[in-house]
């Protein structure tokens, strides 16, 4: 991919521009400056900065030189986040202006003013993803041998295959829903694509209307056989029940039908107690979940005035949450597209390895990783570096191992078919102390979550749902191993979760160790998890939420300092958002005292790089690609003798003030080397970002792609 570097004034948000090649340098804000004022112009707007952070994510898919199923890939992507946002934070600032509980927000926005500001911008978005999706991808999948047809376009033969796929796999579990007085409005269930069906009675001349739900589980995109220019072709299962609506309304004439679907306010609410009152109200509330009011509305663009106000009285939305957009509605389907077993249209293939220090153990079991972590702490960076072969490995040997007596594992997210989980069943049927905190509220795995919570107490693994009234997000693993010296403990610590499928996806990184420390200090937050331990000291963490927030201020006053006796002073931040007032506070203060600041946030940014008196030495930087970038780096320059922290805390309120979040510090001096050049790279003027203020430049390294041939130089090197 090439790109190239453009300027904007300084504190100037810049535009991304579509032209190819080009510079990517849309605003880490999006356009919230201009509603910047009454003197908090210290901070940008949360939720609009999520936007402009979805807005990059759109400008991967508008990307010519990305491979084409790539930015078929984005454009799912772009629309999935966009059905959360709205899900979580639109419901919930709805809910509170409702309650009169909503407050100004830190940008200096008034809660209606949020609210109105997300709408223009949401409208702007969901347009341009639609017009993406219809002048550019679209285009480019048909030149490619791709297309979406409809049914007009299908030949005859194509249309009674069709016709027989209907009758057994689809007609059998299509409910259609009239409404008249007897049949009150049905119930829209969010996120459904449905059919708004304009019916007329022939005898009475009498007009009707229904409503008719695309099945969920069917694949959104039907296959249908390609001829010799388009040779993968498919067909909206929309089209192929529309073309036999007469077959669910005999006897009535179909007179029109209009694709419609509708949001809802899909967040939890759920009063603690103890933990068995709170898998109980988790159920009870995911139940409660699916009847949330409407959010959004998203309309065919050609719908009929009169259905289109019936959909809004109904289901008493407003105007300007109302989308009408070009069909075809709801583009996560395009995942089945992206998914295609067309390598030339993809990322070149990349598959995870062993880590050295994993590959290369000095023991007469290749595959011991016990022996690895003795040798020396191992630094993992995913999907760089296998999961399974080395926090899978760890896990699994231990769980087989006679010599391991005990097991403590955090679950925040897991695969549905997860290994991790196996290994503790595993473990706990082999008479071992397993104990697995299971955090039963991770947004949207909740159901999934009290399934594997129930798998587990089943098993015999003791199953605790943490500290009331917090969410355990933090990563961790504690095997505990007697050995000839006595028992050590070996540590994992890391920033992402424990899933070996979002592991290939998602950039995090982790460290394997045996440090005493480290055993000491996850010892001691497992007990103050599972039990009581509400003054617990730590050494070598930082924990959410007694002190997180204060042992960053502290660093970055340290830093101040620094700079003030002319020592060597910067601070360096690799995360995936930033919105906590009392650290960019910090920060501002660090830039003023003259301490260089570089942030790398792929999403959220609240703060304001390169404000003349306020953040002259703040730069932001946002990374994107092919991977997820998910990890955590908290770097000081300590006068000359770096510190370093990863773990899984973003800085967010609710992050430092309502879950359970560790930092680790690194110690190892090639780690802390490691770790600094991945956060230089990234900022690194020639690596590809999104920025709000940047030098020129010749074209830009792709910062992933770069990643993965370092680590196959490193390979080949060792192979020779």
């Amino acid at each position: 991919m090439t790109t190239h570097a453009t300027t904007a004034p300084p504190g100037t948000p810049s535009r991304s521009r579509v032209t190819a090649p080009r510079r990517r340098t849309s605003a880490v804000d999006g356009a919230v400056l201009d509603g910047v004022r009454r003197g908090s112009d210290r901070f940008l707007d949360r939720e609009l900065s999520w936007l402009a952070f979805n807005e990059r994510v759109l400008e991967l898919a508008r990307d010519p030189q990305l491979p084409l199923l790539e930015r078929v890939r984005y454009l799912a992507i772009f629309a999935s986040n966009l059905d959360e946002f709205f899900m979580v934070r639109v419901a919930g600032l709805k809910r509170r202006i409702a309650t009169g509980l909503a407050v100004t927000a830190a940008s200096g926005l008034e809660p209606r003013e949020v609210l109105d500001a997300i709408s223009r911008r949401a409208h702007e978005l969901q347009a341009a993803h639609a017009a993406t999706f219809r002048d550019q991808v679209e285009p480019a999948l048909r030149e490619a041998g791709i297309s979406l047809v409809h049914w007009g376009d299908l030949p005859p033969a194509e249309q009674e295959r069709l016709h027989g796929f209907f009758r057994d796999q689809v007609f059998p579990v299509l409910t259609p829903l009239a409404v008249d007085p007897a049949h009150p409005f049905p119930y829209i269930s969010g996120l459904s694509l449905n059919l708004a069906v304009s019916l007329r009675n022939p005898v009475t001349d009498k007009p009707h209307f229904a409503r008719v739900k695309v099945p969920p589980l069917l694949p959104r995109f039907i296959a249908v056989d390609g001829d010799e220019r388009h040779r993968w072709q498919f067909v909206p299962l929309e089209d192929v029940i529309a073309v036999h609506l007469d077959q669910l309304f005999p006897g009535m004439d179909v007179l029109e039908h209009h694709t419609f679907r509708v949001t809802r306010n899909e967040d939890l609410e759920v009063e603690e107690d103890d933990a068995e009152n709170l898998l109980q109200a988790l159920e009870k509330e995911l139940l409660r979940r699916r009847f949330g009011p409407p959010v959004r509305l998203e309309v065919a663009e050609n719908t009929d005035p009169g259905v289109r106000q019936l959909l809004v009285d109904e289901l008493e939305v407003g105007p300007g949450e109302v989308y009408p957009l070009p069909e075809p509605l709801d583009l996560r389907g395009l995942n089945l597209i992206a998914d295609l077993d067309l390598p030339e249209l993809h990322y070149p293939t990349f598959v995870p390895k062993t880590h050295r220090q994993l590959a290369e153990v000095e023991s007469a079991n290749p595959s011991d990783v016990f022996a690895a972590i003795r040798q020396r702490d191992v630094l993992l960076h995913h999907p760089y570096d296998s999961f399974s072969t080395s926090v899978q490995a760890f896990l699994e040997q231990a769980a087989a191992d006679p010599d391991v007596l005990a097991m403590k594992q955090t679950l925040y997210r897991t695969s549905g078919d997860s290994p991790i989980v196996d290994a503790l069943i595993d473990a706990a049927e082999a008479g071992k102390q397993v104990l697995a905190l299971v955090e039963l509220k991770a947004r949207f795995d909740e159901e999934a979550n009290i399934t594997w919570a129930r798998k587990l107490e089943q098993a015999g693994v003791h199953v605790v749902y943490g500290i009331v009234g917090l969410k355990t997000h933090t990563k961790l693993s504690l095997v505990v191993r007697q050995e000839g010296n006595g028992l050590v403990r070996y540590c994992h610590v890391g920033t992402g979760n424990y899933n070996p499928k979002t592991a290939r996806l998602y950039e995090d990184l982790g460290v394997l160790t045996c440090d005493p420390q480290v055993g000491d200090d996850l010892s001691r937050l497992f007990n103050q998890l599972s039990g009581y331990a509400p003054k617990t000291a730590y050494r070598r963490l930082l924990v959410a939420p007694r002190s997180l927030r204060s042992g960053l201020i502290d660093r970055i006053e340290r830093e101040i300092a620094n700079q003030a006796e002319g020592l060597p002073a910067a601070i360096k931040m690799k995360l995936n958002s930033i919105v906590d007032e009392a650290i960019i506070d910090a920060l501002y203060r660090a830039s003023q005292a003259g301490v260089p600041v570089d942030l790398v946030v792929r999403g959220i940014c609240a703060i304001r790089p390169g404000v003349v008196g306020l953040s002259e030495n703040i730069r932001v930087r946002s990374v994107l690609g092919r991977f997820l970038e998910h990890s955590r780096v908290y770097w000081f320059a300590g006068g000359g003798e770096p510190v370093v922290y990863i773990g899984s805390a973003d800085l967010m309120h609710r992050n430092l003030d309502r879950r359970v979040e560790a930092l680790l510090r690194i110690k190892d001096r090639t780690h802390v080397a490691e770790l600094t050049d991945l956060v230089e790279l990234s900022m690194d003027p020639k690596t590809a970002s999104w920025h709000l203020v940047g030098p020129d430049g010749e074209p830009l390294r792709d910062l992933q792609a770069y990643l993965i041939a370092a680590r196959q130089r490193r390979r080949a090197s060792r192979n020779r």
